[in-house]
């Protein structure tokens, strides 16, 4: 009795570690399906698990009581017209820019005085950058960086182009700044640049007189900045001369 008794509980126990030993197996097969499925839904393309994003919608503003027009994503931006006197405006002020520079390139050479060298500096700076977006400016409308000159036997056509435009100083006057040194230079130097600038500002006066003219964004924010730069340094220099600024002046 003792032996049957023995032997149904030693059945039994292998029973149960046979049981266990098949669930361990189950439970393992189960981690590795549920672990390959797992690492499959990983390796998708970032595409596949995110929506592609919405086409943009591009709409363009209608005229006051007019209604806004949806544009397709293909339609390309096209600049404004630009009138005659913008583009003659632009092509003038880059020679008339280009002398202020050339003047402010002898500072270095002819006056210890560090105030005008800060001065010319700033100058040189400024009007060297304003150069190069004017002429971004006519080569984005296919304008040419020199106004047109008519063939003149015997002339030099860049001179007379300069002589025409307010402000700008002679080859008389070049020629001197050139020779002058110390505080004539200095004195030569101020009074030249003010002339200079004050032609500048009624090219920017001008401009905004003419009809239709200076209705471009970008030439409009580019001559106002102009305007006000050019009487702030006028100022200074005026200042620096020992003058009274233009508005206290009756």
């Amino acid at each position: 009795m003792l032996d049957h008794s023995t032997s149904m509980k030693s059945s039994h126990s292998k029973g149960k570690r046979k049981l266990r030993s098949v669930m361990a197996v189950a439970a393992l097969r189960s981690g590795m399906i549920a672990a390959t499925a797992l690492a499959g839904l990983f390796s998708l393309p970032v595409s596949a698990q995110q929506p592609a994003p919405p086409t943009p919608v591009v709409v363009q503003p209608g005229a006051p009581s007019k209604p806004t027009r949806t544009l397709t994503p293909s339609t390309r931006a096209t600049l404004p017209p630009s009138s005659p006197a913008d583009v003659q405006f632009m092509q003038g002020m880059i020679m008339h820019h280009a002398q202020a520079v050339e003047m402010t390139a002898l500072i270095e050479s002819h006056t210890v005085n560090k105030d005008l060298w800060s001065l010319g500096a700033r100058i040189s700076s400024s009007q060297s950058d304003e150069i190069k977006f004017m002429k971004r400016w006519l080569a984005a409308r296919g304008e040419p960086i020199s106004p047109p000159m008519p063939e003149m036997p015997g002339m030099d056509m860049s001179s007379h182009a300069m002589a025409l435009m307010p402000g700008m100083l002679t080859p008389k006057q070049m020629e001197a700044l050139k020779k002058a040194k110390g505080e004539e230079f200095d004195h030569l130097f101020l009074t030249g640049m003010i002339q200079h600038h004050n032609g500048a500002l009624i090219m920017v006066k001008e401009l905004f007189d003419t009809a239709g003219a200076g209705q471009d964004a970008e030439l409009f924010n580019f001559a106002t900045d102009v305007d006000s730069g050019q009487r702030a340094e006028i100022r200074i220099m005026q200042t620096m001369l020992g003058e009274k600024p233009l508005q206290e002046k009756r």
